[in-house]
């Protein structure tokens, strides 16, 4: 398989119950909720996205012919001198678009502990070490079960009470970003204090402007 990757980076984990570990972010190009292009924003399921996953043009980002060839990359950012802690998340986009058992093996073999971040609409393949859902209205949740799910707040016709009895650890809320953030994290922080079953996720990563 060729997979299309966007970017591929070490930093910080920067959001949910991993915030502050390192990782290396591997972001696929491609999301199947919208085509990224801001010309279909208005129209597509999810239109908060602040993301940028189209082409393979950032960041140490192509056309990888093969897990192999893909693995090495990722494993090559990891510091040498902490081999016991490799992380690696994939995210998007839709991550689960293109990651298969295949590259799951070899980042195993390579010693990582493997995370996904997905919207939850494609089943998760055998192997993923962590799953982070975060779901999208309008769209088909077909994932009920994870480690974290990661609400993004406000959303049209949302009821988060339906999320409570997913078999996940962890439940986040999170401001969605954009001109009303300051409004949109008064509202998620309330949302946790009415409800403990909420905790409060930041994106320290663009708080603390973490490369």
């Amino acid at each position: 398989m060729t997979y299309s990757v966007k970017e591929i980076f070490y930093t910080l984990q920067g959001e949910g119950a991993h915030a502050g570990r390192p990782a290396v972010f591997c972001r696929f190009s491609g999301c199947n909720l919208w085509s990224g292009r801001e010309s279909d924003r208005s129209t597509a399921v999810c239109s908060f996205c602040d993301t940028d996953f189209v082409g393979t043009d950032g960041e140490r980002g192509g056309k990888f012919a093969g897990a192999a060839a893909l693995a090495l990359i990722i494993d090559s950012l990891w510091p040498d001198t902490y081999p016991a802690s490799k992380y690696v998340v994939f995210t998007g986009g839709e991550p689960l678009l293109q990651l298969d058992l295949e590259l799951i093996a070899c980042m195993h073999e390579a010693g990582f502990q493997i995370a996904i971040e997905t919207n939850g609409t494609l089943p998760v393949p055998l192997g993923v070490d962590w799953v982070c859902v975060s779901p999208k209205m309008g769209s088909k949740l077909v994932v009920h079960a994870g480690n974290e799910i990661k609400v993004v707040i406000p959303q049209a016709m949302q009821n988060l009470a339906a999320y409570e009895s997913l078999d996940f650890e962890h439940h986040f809320v999170q401001a969605m970003d954009g001109p009303l953030l300051e409004h949109n994290t008064r509202l998620a922080i309330d949302t946790c204090k009415r409800n403990p079953k909420w905790k409060l996720s930041l994106q320290t990563h663009k708080l603390l402007q973490i490369p």
